[in-house]
C-alpha cells in the first residue's frame, strides 16, 4: 500500500527525487527502476555502499546517487521534484526545523512522502504488553525522542499542524499496518485466506481516519516547495 500511495505520487516523467535516510536503498532503487534520478542522504557509509551495490544489481546505478549526511546536510542539496523521508522525523531534535529544511527543498509543487511511528499505536503495544507506566509516558506528546525506545511518535493532527507550519499542503494520509500488529500470528497460519483476508483489510482499512489512531505508521504526501 505505502509503495502504491509513494508511486502514484511521483512525477509521470523522469524527476529529480531526494531520498533522505534512503539506508540501504531499498526504496530509492525502486524509484530509480521508474526512471527518476535518486539522490540519497544518509548518515552510514556502510548504508551506503550497500546502496551502490543493489543499484548496480538492478540496473540503475547511472541514476542513484549516495550522499553521506543527514537532515543538518541538506543546505546545500539543490531543489528536486520529490522528497521521501520515510522513519526518519522521529528522532530529530526539532521537527519543525526538520521539516522546514526539507521543504526548502522542494521545487514549486514539490512532492514530500513522509513516514513516521503514530503516537498511540505504540501508547496500546506498550499498555497490551503490561507496560503501563510507559504507555502512560508515550500519551505525553512531549515526550523527547531519548524516553522512547525507537523516537518520537506523532498523530495525525500533529502532522497536519507541522506540515502546514512549514508550508506544505497535505494531499492524503494512509494509516500503515493498522491492523496487522494486533493480529496473532498463529491465527494467519492456521486460518486458510486468512493472510490475503489481512492485505484486503488494511487496504480498506488505510484511508478511514477514524482508524488511523490504531496504525503502526502514517504516510502523508504533502506538496510544496518554494519558487
Amino acid at each position: 500500500m505505502l509503495w502504491a500511495t509513494l508511486r502514484d505520487a511521483l512525477p509521470a516523467e523522469p524527476a529529480d527525487v531526494l531520498d533522505v535516510g534512503g539506508g540501504t536503498g531499498g526504496l530509492a532503487v525502486r524509484v530509480a527502476e521508474l526512471g527518476h534520478r535518486v539522490t540519497v542522504v544518509d548518515p552510514s557509509p556502510d548504508a551506503l555502499a550497500m546502496l551502490a551495490r543493489r543499484a548496480d544489481e538492478r540496473g540503475v546505478a547511472e541514476r542513484v546517487h549516495g550522499v553521506l549526511g543527514d537532515l543538518a546536510d541538506l543546505g546545500g542539496v539543490e531543489q528536486v521534484d520529490a522528497v521521501l523521508c520515510h522513519g526518519v522525523l522521529e528522532v530529530v531534535t526539532d521537527p519543525v526545523a526538520a521539516l522546514t529544511a526539507l521543504a526548502g527543498c522542494l521545487r514549486p509543487d514539490g512532492v514530500l512522502s513522509l513516514v513516521v511511528a503514530q503516537r498511540y499505536a505504540a501508547v496500546l503495544a506498550r499498555a497490551m504488553a503490561g507496560h503501563l507506566v510507559q504507555a502512560r509516558e508515550l500519551l505525553d506528546p512531549a515526550t523527547p525522542p531519548a524516553a522512547a525506545p525507537r523516537g518520537r511518535r506523532f498523530t495525525h493532527e500533529e502532522l497536519r499542524t507541522l506540515l502546514g507550519g512549514a508550508g506544505l499542503d497535505v494531499v492524503s494520509v494512509h494509516g500503515v499496518r493498522v491492523f496487522a500488529d494486533l493480529v496473532p500470528g498463529a491465527l494467519l497460519d492456521l486460518e486458510p485466506g486468512a493472510s490475503q483476508a489481512l492485505v484486503d483489510l488494511e487496504q480498506a482499512a488505510a484511508v478511514r481516519p477514524e482508524l488511523f489512531p490504531l496504525a503502526t505508521q502514517l504516510h502523508v504526501v504533502a506538496r510544496g516547495g518554494r519558487p
